[in-house]
């Protein structure tokens, strides 16, 4: 699974074609022995994170919302994405 940023602690993942399992745009979280799937929108989709690293994810989320839906196009079609910037 690509990685998308790092920061935190937090890493943040898209896959490649993963389009079916949730049908919108989103992303995977990976804090600790937490794990989660957030929309672009910022809706948590599944799993859970500390509510601190998901208001940071979230922030993050509204500050690069347009690299990630340019991100989630390119990995539907199975293309490599760039790398987004960490929340400082």
């Amino acid at each position: 699974m690509p990685e998308l940023c790092r920061f935190y602690n937090i890493v943040i993942k898209m896959l490649y074609s993963d389009n079916i399992q949730h049908n919108k745009p989103h992303f995977h979280i990976y804090y600790a022995e937490h794990e989660a799937s957030i929309g672009v929108d910022g809706e948590l989709l599944a799993g859970s994170l500390p509510v601190k690293q998901l208001k940071l994810v979230r922030a993050w989320a509204v500050i690069h919302e347009e690299e990630l839906y340019e991100a989630w196009n390119m990995a539907v079609k199975n293309t490599p994405f760039k790398k987004i910037e960490p929340l400082k």
